[in-house]
């Protein structure tokens, strides 16, 4: 049996159907106001809980025997402000250097670790969906934007080593937006009120935890870089998931927009 806590997105809906695919029964810890309903009908059971109810994970996945968990799917950052913890998240809050969604995840992590329960890589079964260096697409990026993704590579593994956020968007070599605690789609959004026709460039920390901290792509993100006017998309080879694969390049195909791992 594994347990899944699954944030918002298509995420932990494709992380279920993947993990069946190999005869895994899994139980869901789907979260209030983030994570979609549909996963009732695909998870084996299902419990819901508020952020912030550590006590309340713990005693459900003890309830249920689980001995192995995976986190999927994002919670959105800026409930960092607004999340009502229980006394056991505040006391594992209280211990924290900084409040880094990298470092409260880990914290939660190691919590349950002492608690008998092992996290697991989130991209367990999605290997298919990890793309290895190369275009994915049928139009490919020209000289100046190659540049413009070499100068943004660089950017945001600088921006990752901050712990500030793994997405920039550039335009002839100037940065136009830098992923903060809104999020992808919310930083391209912003990008796209100043230019059109520029490079979004997504990549993975430099010591990526891979039980959560997985950079992922999928159609939502697509529809956002049409909306925006994006001309390519570049992404960390071996380290980001592109979820609904086919779709993805289906769409970028259909917009001109280029997808390379790099």
């Amino acid at each position: 049996m594994l347990g899944l806590i699954a944030g918002n997105g298509n995420f932990p809906l494709i992380f279920i159907k993947e993990a069946k695919k190999t005869g895994e029964q899994v139980v869901a810890i789907a979260l209030h106001d983030e994570t979609d309903k549909t996963i009732e009908k695909l998870a084996d059971k299902t419990y819901w809980i508020n952020v912030g109810q550590l006590s309340k994970l713990i005693s459900i996945l003890k309830k249920e025997k689980i001995q192995k968990c995976v986190m999927a799917g994002q919670v959105k950052h800026r409930k960092l402000f607004s999340v009502k913890p229980d006394l056991k998240a505040i006391a594992l809050l209280a211990k924290l250097k900084s409040k880094t969604a990298d470092s409260i995840l880990s914290a939660i992590c190691d919590e349950l670790k002492r608690e008998g329960i092992d996290f697991i890589p989130s991209n367990t079964y999605l290997k298919n969906f990890i793309p290895k260096k190369g275009i994915l697409t049928k139009k490919k990026p020209d000289k100046n934007q190659i540049k413009d993704i070499e100068f943004g590579f660089y950017i945001a593994k600088e921006n990752t080593r901050l712990d500030i956020g793994q997405t920039v968007c550039v335009r002839d070599k100037s940065i136009i937006a830098v992923e903060a605690m809104e999020g992808t789609d919310e930083c391209i959004k912003r990008a796209g009120k100043i230019t059109d026709s520029f490079t979004v460039v997504k990549v993975a920390r430099p010591k990526q935890d891979m039980r959560f901290d997985i950079p992922v792509i999928g159609i939502k993100t697509m529809e956002t870089l049409k909306v925006a006017g994006v001309s390519v998309l570049a992404v960390e080879a071996g380290k980001t998931l592109i979820l609904e694969l086919d779709s993805v390049v289906k769409s970028a195909d259909e917009n001109n927009i280029s997808i390379i791992a790099v």
